[in-house]
């Protein structure tokens, strides 16, 4: 049984769900420059900024779009793939 005076435990204060979207805004903007420059990255920095496990991104195959962006297996160094990110609007 529920008691519907209860204050609502599971409710996020507003200061921290700001602070939530003022980062996924800084790792958006993080995306872009690294697309605007060119900037190849490895599968694991890619995860980082997608905020998802390695195994994450590399199982998506050689072209897939995350967000505004389209991701793009470019070539292997030794053990790294790097992959570019391209704006799409």
């Amino acid at each position: 049984m529920v008691d519907s005076d209860a204050p609502d435990t599971l409710e996020v204060p507003r200061e921290i769900k700001v602070a939530q979207l003022r980062s996924v805004v800084e790792t958006l903007q993080m995306a872009d420059e690294i697309a605007q420059q060119g900037y190849l990255i490895t599968s694991s920095e890619l995860a980082d900024l997608m905020d998802v496990n390695a195994s994450a991104v590399t199982s998506r195959g050689d072209n897939w779009v995350w967000r505004n962006w389209v991701i793009s297996r470019v070539r292997r160094e030794g053990n790294q793939i790097l992959w570019q990110l391209e704006r799409v609007d």
